[in-house]
């Protein structure tokens, strides 16, 4: 086992003790930050509370061109765990334990290849990812990131060590039908029962999902949709009053959100009495809907200034997407497996971690020099 291994661990296991889970996020500045603080003697280190547990940390030495992010919270644990989530236990080449896929494991390799180099560097640690509540990125985004005018983002989650340059934005949305209660044996009209409004939404919803099966960027194919739940109605021989329905769709960089927000909604006849949005994360790239094309290509050229091997697209939402809206040339890129994240008995394999680290290791180095990461043509996204 390397050095570098060898203290990519121990911090693994000193994280992965820190109970981090999202919900609750019972998560304050001290705890897991104190530890990183204290691991990152010779950073200027800035932590800020959002609220509800959301904390994120600063970490600078010199003045970097690129900013690493992680967050540092994890899903909470199953009863399926085979020994405890907060104990790192090492088994055939795995490191497994709770957030040691997602994404403790790059954590560990940021503050490892940190401690091995003297190059210029900056990380943002957050604790809100799993909630889909970005009050830490977007409190950065708003008090920060004007003054540090960093070149580019890398985003680490799990992605088995690829540069991934593009994947799906997501929207969930809940929507509420109205009818009116009366005997089923009677005529209806289409009006008349908030289920049968909701089922024949449904109809025409998934047939426009169809007809978008053969749309492409980036190597995805398609609109991803689920209808992850309809509830309402009293009986069978009851015409239903109301109906609550929530869904969730995910679109390729090349469409326009709100645009499809509009065409589900139009498919309710008659109008639903509630449609709302409930929660949005762009797609990678972000930005306008026409420039997607053209910030892949710049992603691509931050991969290739990187050294790192380019991956393919991913069908999974990041915050990567948050960066992106906000100008900056990002990708993600982390160890691990999303088959393994989320799960019991989650794990990282070690040759990917050694890997991982040691390609930190001399980013850190590669960007301390002074030069610029990318140039001009690059950076305002017009590469060829």
């Amino acid at each position: 086992m390397s050095e570098l291994l060898d203290a990519t661990l121990r911090h693994l296991r000193a994280l992965v003790a820190f109970d981090t889970r999202n919900p609750p996020r019972a998560i304050d500045e001290g705890g897991i930050f104190a530890y990183l603080r204290e691991q990152l003697a010779g950073f200027q280190c800035t932590t800020t509370d959002h609220g509800v547990g959301a904390v994120s940390l600063l970490a600078m030495r010199g003045r970097p061109n690129l900013l690493f992010n992680v967050h540092l919270d994890t899903v909470p644990d199953s009863p399926h765990w085979s020994a405890s989530p907060f104990e790192l236990r090492l088994d055939g080449g795995r490191a497994i334990g709770l957030g040691a896929c997602d994404i403790k494991g790059a954590a560990a390799a940021f503050v490892a290849a940190a401690n091995a180099t003297s190059g210029d560097c900056a990380f943002l640690f957050t604790s809100d990812e799993e909630a889909n509540d970005a009050r830490c990125i977007a409190g950065f985004l708003k008090d920060r990131a004007a003054e540090l005018a960093f070149d580019a983002v890398v985003v680490a989650e799990p992605t088995r060590g690829e540069a991934v340059l593009a994947h799906r934005g997501i929207s969930s949305v809940l929507m509420r039908f109205a009818g009116r209660a009366g005997h089923a044996s009677g005529e209806q009209t289409p009006a008349d029962s908030a289920l049968h409004q909701a089922v024949r939404w449904s109809a025409r919803a998934m047939g426009h999902v169809e007809s978008l099966a053969h749309a492409r960027f980036g190597g995805l194919t398609g609109l991803r949709f689920n209808i992850g739940r309809i509830e309402g109605g009293i009986k069978a021989n009851v015409i239903a009053p109301t109906a609550e329905l929530r869904f969730g769709f995910r679109p390729l960089p090349s469409m326009d959100g709100d645009e499809l927000l509009a065409t589900f909604r139009s498919f309710a006849e008659p109008a639903a009495v509630e449609f709302t949005e409930t929660f949005r994360g762009g797609p990678l790239p972000g930005g306008d809907v026409a420039g997607a094309e053209a910030r892949r290509l710049a992603a691509r050229d931050l991969a290739d200034a990187l050294d790192l091997p380019i991956g393919n697209a991913v069908d999974f939402w990041t915050e990567a997407a948050l960066f992106s809206q906000a100008g900056y040339t990002t990708l993600v890129y982390g160890p691990g497996d999303i088959a393994q994240a989320h799960t019991a008995d989650e794990w990282v394999a070690l040759e990917q971690l050694q890997r991982y680290v040691e390609t930190i290791e001399r980013i850190i180095e590669q960007c301390g020099r002074g030069q610029p990461l990318l140039d001009s043509r690059v950076q305002e996204g017009t590469q060829e």
